[in-house]
């Protein structure tokens, strides 16, 4: 329960910062809101594209499926939207990369800025939340076994749903006899009257 607890809180933190990322400078002062998802396929262009159609479309599908997966406790969608971040924010460095012709951390000049640092942390705390969190199955499993109620005995017929309580196999009906005592025939019978034609 603690574990779950503590791997939805950083998946949350991982999700907001991958989020929040393209509203910050990615490299030389432009923001990711400014990179289009084509270009981190066709190389980076200084074409400036719509918000929807930015670096944020891919960061916001991981975080909905990190929201998801924190609702379920799945540590495998937690660990998905992860893998989105970093791949995304790994594949624009290479695009980055290939136009600029090397990539810089920091200093005064061009490099690369808080908001692809906070995209590439955001990716690898989502991670380590998929790793932290134990996951659903074993919890219910676990709180099953210990809330699991009494077996019944309901004798070799199986449960009596008219009866008040279970059968649990008489010793009387085994030995063949009644709640009488009188066997398995019933009661004794007395003997016949005499017929009239007989007196």
């Amino acid at each position: 329960m603690i574990r779950n607890v503590i791997g939805s809180v950083l998946a949350l933190a991982g999700a907001t910062a991958a989020v929040w990322s393209p509203f910050r400078d990615w490299y030389d002062g432009r923001h990711g809101r400014d990179y289009r998802v084509q270009d981190l396929f066709n190389g980076i262009s200084g074409t400036d594209g719509p918000l929807v159609s930015s670096i944020l479309l891919p960061l916001a599908f991981a975080a909905l499926i990190t929201l998801l997966g924190v609702l379920l406790r799945s540590r495998l969608l937690v660990a998905l939207s992860g893998l989105i971040v970093l791949g995304f924010t790994l594949l624009w460095m290479v695009r980055q990369g290939q136009a600029a012709g090397s990539l810089t951390v920091g200093g005064d000049g061009p490099g690369l800025g808080m908001g692809a640092a906070l995209a590439a942390g955001g990716g690898v705390l989502l991670l380590v939340a998929a790793v932290v969190m134990s996951g659903r199955r074993r919890a219910e499993a676990h709180e099953e076994e210990v809330h699991a109620p009494p077996q019944e005995d309901w004798g070799p017929y199986g449960p009596d749903a008219t009866g008040p309580v279970p059968y649990r196999g008489n010793s009387s009906y085994r030995r063949g006899s009644d709640d009488d005592g009188h066997g398995r025939d019933g009661p004794p019978t007395l003997p016949a009257p005499p017929r009239q034609d007989e007196r």
